[in-house]
């Protein structure tokens, strides 16, 4: 039980911070513990609600919904139908597939490079992209790739892109709690934790964007994204090994 609070107050207080990254953080920690299914199960309450918050606090939903309507819809399509072992079936390999996304995406955020804008292409690049984003999700429970690096390829403005975040790591919770539950992977117990787990999960990204203010966001993000690699390294050698 305190493992769990403090996990999710830590991965609360990241998405504060730097607007991401409390899923990714909460299923690095817990997956240390406890099988990756059940930490995908405690994720989903605090998870849904932080990112519907950070969606409904942005200014241009229908917009973003309407640009954004295949890449959402393919998402879900790619958590339900992906044809990859998921978190729901339990597969042993899945600490290995969640490490190495932790690996790419910590690399890819000391990069900060921009990939660049689709243009024409982004009618057929969205629904792929989102394909994609859902088939990680669901043999990971983690929603940041290819998801983050191809919305910020979008030239959405700041606020725009934040909520557009917010509204694909929404979906994404969305399909990922359909997925676990056609495989049986929602017991009641971690359900009920999960609410629990919300509490500081709030109190930490309340906290986290207080201390924004106070601390180089610069310097934080590189700390960060070089502790999930050392973390997926970690778990990918100890399954490996």
């Amino acid at each position: 039980m305190v493992t769990i609070l403090f996990v999710f107050l830590l991965a609360g207080m990241i998405k504060g911070i730097v607007g991401l990254g409390l899923p990714t953080v909460a299923m690095g920690l817990l997956a240390l513990t406890m099988p990756p299914t059940s930490a995908a199960a405690l994720l989903l309450i605090p998870s849904f609600v932080t990112n519907l918050w950070q969606l409904l606090a942005g200014p241009a939903f229908l917009l973003l919904a309407r640009r954004l309507g295949s890449f959402l819809v393919a998402i879900l399509i790619g958590t339900l139908w992906s044809g990859v072992p998921t978190l729901a079936e339990a597969s042993p390999w899945a600490p290995v597939f969640l490490g190495g996304m932790l690996v790419v995406y910590g690399v890819w955020g000391l990069i900060a490079r921009r990939l660049p804008a689709p243009g024409r292409h982004e009618i057929w690049l969205s629904p792929v992209m989102g394909y994609l984003t859902g088939m990680i999700t669901a043999a990971t429970g983690v929603f940041v790739i290819p998801a983050v690096p191809y919305l910020q390829c979008l030239a959405l403005k700041k606020d725009d892109l934040v909520q557009a975040l917010g509204l694909a790591f929404t979906v994404s919770t969305l399909g990922l709690a359909l997925s676990l539950a056609q495989g049986g992977g929602l017991p009641a117990l971690n359900l009920s934790l999960s609410l629990l787990a919300l509490v500081p999960a709030l109190f930490g990204m309340v906290l986290g964007q207080r201390l924004r203010k106070c601390i180089g966001e610069t310097l934080f993000r590189r700390c960060f994204f070089l502790g999930l690699i050392a973390l997926g390294g970690t778990m990918v050698l100890g399954v490996g090994g």
